[in-house]
């Protein structure tokens, strides 16, 4: 029986970055609001996400890095006690608060526990819905809304824990995935591909030159059927060729033609279509293996209506 998993938790929405931040609590709360609105949550399977493992978290990142996050959340949680700041900026786009660190723990269990169920048979696929995002995290920096790359994470767990030969990553935010690129550029144990408005934040992936990279930039105001061309002409056939044991999808939904942190123009049937064709590759190649993570998408209607639509192609409903 196809199933599809639906994994969050309640501490991914206590991190909060402000008043007025674009990637804020409220997001989760559109999503589930979405899904249940259109009784997805009676298809899907709905899973805790536990707490990832310092450990786990150095698969992918600088083992300093991994203890400067920790060591700033000590700190704000010491100094919020004695009554000071509550926000630590890591960049002007990027602040730590009290519940921060349990909330990048969960991001990534989650994405590892997904990885656990899939290649055990349990659930066919499965979609995270947690915050914050991960994949401009580098190896040794957080950036953009990202402390920790969730996906990297669980790739690198589904190649050393589980001993895959070869992963796939596919990245629809509209910007790219400069983190993720960081982490895994020349290794050929994982194919990248992904789409993003370029010149755009991060300013980055134009000039790839590792082979296993294939992200293409593409100009603002593109819409979606000249990025279902792309798919088709260009990741479609590097996929087939990779045949990957396992596809992650770092599924930011901001190139929606509603949100105003980007200037692309895809809708929930873009959406809907892409997910179709990565479940085709994977029922092919991968025994039907997907886990996908949100990213981005700040227009709360748009984000709740294109995770409905992802969701839905996932499960096939």
């Amino acid at each position: 029986m196809h199933k599809t998993g639906f994994y969050t938790h309640p501490d991914c929405r206590r991190h909060d970055m402000g008043r007025g931040h674009p990637e804020c609590p409220e997001r989760l709360d559109a999503i589930e609001d979405r899904m249940l609105a259109a009784r997805l949550l009676d298809v899907v399977e709905r899973r805790e996400a536990p707490l990832a493992s310092t450990d786990s978290l150095e698969r992918a990142h600088d083992r300093m890095h991994v203890a400067a996050i920790r060591g700033l959340a000590d700190e704000l949680r010491e100094q919020e006690d004695a009554g000071g700041t509550d926000l630590v900026y890591i960049d002007p786009d990027t602040a730590l608060n009290r519940h921060t660190w349990n909330a990048v723990l969960r991001a990534a269990g989650a994405a590892m526990a997904a990885t656990d169920a899939v290649i055990a048979g349990e659930l066919e696929n499965a979609f995270c819905a947690v915050r914050p995002p991960g994949h401009h995290a580098c190896r040794s920096r957080a950036m953009g809304f990202c402390f920790f790359n969730n996906v990297a994470v669980a790739a690198l767990y589904a190649l050393e824990r589980h001993a895959l030969q070869r992963v796939a990553i596919v990245d629809f935010d509209v910007h790219h995935g400069n983190g993720t690129e960081d982490i895994f550029s020349g290794d050929p144990r994982v194919l990248m591909v992904g789409i993003f408005q370029h010149p755009f934040y991060p300013y980055s992936g134009a000039d790839a030159k590792a082979q296993n990279m294939l992200n293409v930039p593409v100009p603002a105001y593109t819409r979606g059927p000249a990025i279902r061309e792309i798919v088709e002409t260009a990741w479609l056939p590097r996929l087939e060729e990779f045949r990957p044991e396992m596809i992650f999808i770092s599924a930011g939904f901001d190139a929606h033609r509603e949100d105003d942190l980007g200037q692309l123009g895809m809708v929930e049937a873009d959406y809907a279509w892409i997910t179709q064709k990565l479940r085709e590759v994977a029922r092919k190649h991968a025994r039907g293996r997907i886990v996908s993570c949100l990213e981005g998408g700040y227009n709360l209607d748009a984000l709740g209506r294109s995770v409905e639509a992802h969701v839905r192609a996932l499960a096939d409903v």
